[in-house]
């Protein structure tokens, strides 16, 4: 039998990190990794530092390989998902195939937490249920980008007694949730917020930013939609080109009334 620890690792910082992952990282002989490439090395070295600090008097190494490319303007977005993480898939087998040896336990490193919009899971549980493996696999959670956020910007994620809306910026060009007044935003390439920064016909929305959050790179804005969007758009912008990846979140709200 072979054993997968899928780890929640939170959003950047190596503090995020809990108790029990910290006990799942001294748990693990190799930790599988998919390479994205030279502009995402920070990302390895944040994933390297984190085992530094928390793995002692235990003998690991990282086993690397090349991610599968992604359809960054797909026809068929769904699709163009599932034939990705079949290829994922793929890649994983060969890892657990050639890295891990039975009695072994492999650990693959989430950003934040595994639950929430990441596809390891998935993965793996169709890793098992295929059969070629004799595998095991465990879920510790960790600090998602959402919840590292609002600690940053000190505020609650929901008004009082109302519910919030987790989604993509996909989703979210779609239009504002009907009977939701708080949305939490991930995976928005497409800046969808500036589509809701006219204060004449959204009324004062507030967003709060962040990108990198946890990390030395980490930035922060917030304010009334109208005001920021431009610096939000600005900033962003120049901090992609300058690492050459950005990974960020906001909290978008509509007026309290």
């Amino acid at each position: 039998m072979k054993t997968i620890l899928i780890i929640g690792i939170g959003a950047g910082d190596p503090d995020y990190i809990t108790m029990q992952a910290v006990k799942a990282l001294n748990r693990v002989d190799v930790f599988f990794l998919m390479d994205k490439g030279p502009a995402k090395q920070k990302l390895r070295a944040l994933r390297e530092e984190l085992c530094r600090q928390h793995i002692k008097d235990r003998a690991y190494r990282f086993a690397e390989a090349k991610s599968p490319p992604r359809d960054t303007a797909p026809a068929d977005y769904r699709a163009s998902v599932d034939e990705l993480n079949r290829e994922k898939q793929d890649v994983f087998e060969c890892m657990i195939e050639g890295e891990l040896a039975d009695g072994q336990t492999a650990g693959i490193l989430v950003w934040g937490d595994p639950m929430l919009y990441d596809s390891t899971i998935r993965n793996i549980e169709a890793i098992a249920a295929g059969g070629r493996h004799h595998i095991e696999y465990e879920v510790i959670p960790g600090i998602t980008a959402v919840q590292a956020l609002t600690a940053r910007h000190k505020i609650a994620l929901n008004r009082i007694a109302e519910p919030v809306a987790l989604t993509t910026g996909r989703k979210l060009a779609e239009g504002f949730p009907p009977g939701i007044d708080s949305v939490a935003v991930l995976l928005d390439g497409e800046d969808t917020y500036r589509r809701f920064a006219d204060a004449e016909v959204h009324g004062d929305m507030e967003i709060y930013w962040g990108a990198y959050l946890g990390t030395p790179d980490e930035i922060l804005i917030a304010g009334k939609l109208a005001d920021v969007a431009d610096e939000i758009h600005r900033r962003r912008a120049e901090a992609r080109r300058a690492n050459g990846w950005i990974m960020d979140t906001y909290v978008m709200r509509r007026p309290a009334t």
